[in-house]
């Protein structure tokens, strides 16, 4: 990559990393701030692996930190729940914004494959009820 004179500029995501923590069953990843292509790519990579070695039941991709989501990014989350659903895994998404969700309609983004959830919280939720996420089923004591 370069500048407008030539000289060569670094990718700025080329080193960030986005962290994946495994929480029982279920894998938590929370997008924050712009994602590049490079560090989404290694992000699904991460993903997939961990979900192979770990034996994970479910995802969960908390883009509540996202101000705007692109095609790429889209592509990338459909991806991830194609990928983790052929691993056994199911993926949710949680905390997508209004303005977010328009402009994936806008796009024309399905996201096929893809639950959703208002928040980190109800995804989990949702996982533990479908099955996924087994170990965060909520006991009858907790929940009257």
């Amino acid at each position: 990559m370069s500048d407008s004179y030539g000289r060569p500029v670094s990718d700025p995501g080329a080193s960030a990393h986005v962290p994946v923590l495994r929480l029982g069953d279920v894998l938590l990843v929370t997008l924050q701030g712009d994602l590049y292509d490079s560090v989404a790519q290694q992000l699904q990579e991460d993903i997939g692996a961990t979900i192979a070695t770990s034996g994970v039941t479910g995802v969960v991709i908390d883009i509540s930190g996202m101000e705007v989501v692109d095609s790429y990014l889209g592509r990338v989350l459909a991806e991830i729940a194609a990928q983790s659903s052929l691993l056994a895994a199911r993926t949710v998404v949680a905390g997508m914004r209004p303005a977010v969700a328009i402009t994936l309609v806008e796009l024309g983004l399905t996201l096929p494959g893809l639950r959703t959830a208002l928040n980190a919280e109800a995804a989990m939720d949702l996982l533990a009820r479908t099955g996924s996420g087994s170990r965060f089923r909520r006991s009858s004591a907790e929940h009257p």
